[in-house]
């Protein structure tokens, strides 16, 4: 194996290894702070982090992704690259900071939550320099020290954050565990920068670069502004037009899907680099790939989507009896999951074969479809309308993106609608064992025999074979 392609997948062991395990992390903390802050103090808190987040994106408008492609390209230029990207982002900090400001004073917002939005604005604030610095450290092929941090980060966040609620303390200084785990990320990463690498932070600016960067950035930039949005806004519609009471309970259902992510993530993670290959070399290969990826998330994703649908009054109990009301939407939200898994292949594939501005165009229609059905259903049924918009939304997107694959690759919907019966066929026999056993049986063991009878199901279908799993195997376990 070449020294190159050791690295890359040196790279993405360690990166998939702490996305697992931030994640978590991370999830084991979200239940800490709903047991301990309750539907209400929840909402408060993850509205002023989605407040901050939407406007935290101006900071960066998609130049890290550039920064990385960039110093790939050429490592020489590093520090000519980041002196004038600092440039570009310390002005527009300025600029999304008097935004806050400007919407905090028309909102009227005061007392606890002004303090949270600015803690929450400092956060973002650190972390979208603290990317802009790992971009760099990309660049260099280089992602070992930006995954041991970020599971630092998630430790900082779980212990500070815990020893807060464990003692009582306000839900400021909760939030105060967020801002000073950035602020360690920050300060690790600039650090690495300037010892490891050897970056200067501060060279001669130049217009010419600086308009260089901005053009190649637009596209990335828009994609992460729409991104940002799609992924925040609701939570701050429901703060405006329902309360922080029905915030609280939207992220119980909310959390769960996104914690789940990681599945899709570190598997595209190897996917994507594989598809841009065969889209030059071989359109076959591609074909099998994307087939693959698209029956193996189908696979994992609809069985957790049933189980969890048919467990979720057992699971809401693990956050207290106080978020009963979030029952059914965490039911709804569920059932987005299948699409939201096999969105991650669709997009690597059009982003693979030079349709990044299809995927753009595919995210703003979602964008705007998520907003008007937020503002639509949200005053009359709360937290359940924007579960309801994340399951519409979430289809749509899977629907633009399925309507580009024939034009890209020789697709037989035959074969994915034969799969997507036999695993969709498979998890109702399984719901039905959850359903009888579910009041009778510890959960785990529940999950356990439920998940064997979905999986003899579906080998009996015909719905994978050996030589699946053997491929599974390989490509985790073997060094080839």
């Amino acid at each position: 194996m070449s020294g190159k392609v050791q690295n890359i997948a040196k790279n993405t062991s360690y990166f998939t290894f702490a996305l697992i395990f931030q994640k978590v992390i991370s999830f084991t903390y979200f239940t800490l702070l709903a047991r301990y802050l309750g539907p209400e103090n929840l909402g408060q808190y993850f509205f002023a982090i989605s407040f901050a987040s939407i406007f935290g994106i101006v900071i960066d408008i998609g130049i890290a992704n550039v920064l990385t492609r960039e110093v790939a390209k050429n490592q020489e230029t590093s520090s000519e690259l980041l002196s004038n990207i600092l440039a570009i982002k310390i002005p527009l900090m300025i600029l999304s900071w008097s935004m806050i400001s400007a919407f905090v004073f028309f909102l009227g917002y005061h007392g606890v939550l002004v303090y949270l939005i600015m803690m929450s604005t400092l956060a973002v604030t650190l972390d979208s320099f603290t990317y802009t610095f790992y971009a760099v450290s990309r660049g260099h092929h280089n992602l070992a020290f930006e995954s041991v941090s970020s599971i630092i980060f998630q430790l900082i966040v779980l212990s500070l954050g815990f020893y807060s609620l464990f003692f009582g303390f306000s839900i400021i200084y909760v939030m105060s565990a967020l801002l000073l785990a950035s602020a360690f990320n920050f300060l690790y990463s600039s650090s690495l920068l300037k010892f490891k690498w050897k970056i200067s932070f501060f060279k001669k600016i130049q217009p010419k670069v600086i308009k260089h960067i901005l053009l190649i950035s637009f596209p990335f930039g828009l994609f992460a502004i729409f991104q940002r949005l799609y992924l925040y806004l609701d939570s701050v519609l429901l703060k405006v037009l329902a309360g922080d009471y029905y915030v609280g309970l939207y992220q119980v259902a909310f959390k769960i899907i996104f914690s789940l992510q990681f599945l899709p993530m570190a598997f595209t993670a190897s996917l994507y680099p594989a598809m841009s290959a065969y889209w030059k070399e071989n359109k076959s290969q591609l074909l099998i790939t994307f087939q693959r990826a698209f029956s193996y998330l189908l696979i994992i994703s609809v069985p957790i989507s049933f189980g969890v649908a048919f467990l979720s009054r057992q699971i809401i109990l693990v956050f207290t009896s106080s978020y009963n009301d979030a029952n059914l939407p965490l039911i709804i939200i569920m059932f987005s999951l299948p699409f939201i898994f096999l969105n991650f292949p669709i997009g690597s594939l059009l982003n693979a074969c030079d349709r990044q501005k299809l995927n753009t165009m595919n995210m703003g229609i979602a964008l705007f479809f998520s907003v008007a059905l937020n503002l639509l259903l949200i005053p009359k049924f709360q937290a359940l309308g924007a579960s309801i918009s994340v399951l519409v939304t979430n289809v749509i997107m899977f629907l633009l993106g399925m309507f580009q694959i024939p034009r890209i690759i020789d697709i037989k919907f035959s074969n994915l609608f034969s799969i997507s019966f036999k695993v969709v066929l498979s998890s109702l026999i399984m719901s039905a064992i959850v359903f009888l056993l579910k009041n009778t049986l510890n959960i785990f063991l529940v999950v356990f025999l439920s998940a064997l009878v979905y999986f003899v199901a579906l080998y009996i279908l015909k719905g994978f074979k050996r030589d699946d799993i053997e491929s599974i195997y390989n490509s985790v376990f073997k060094k080839t």
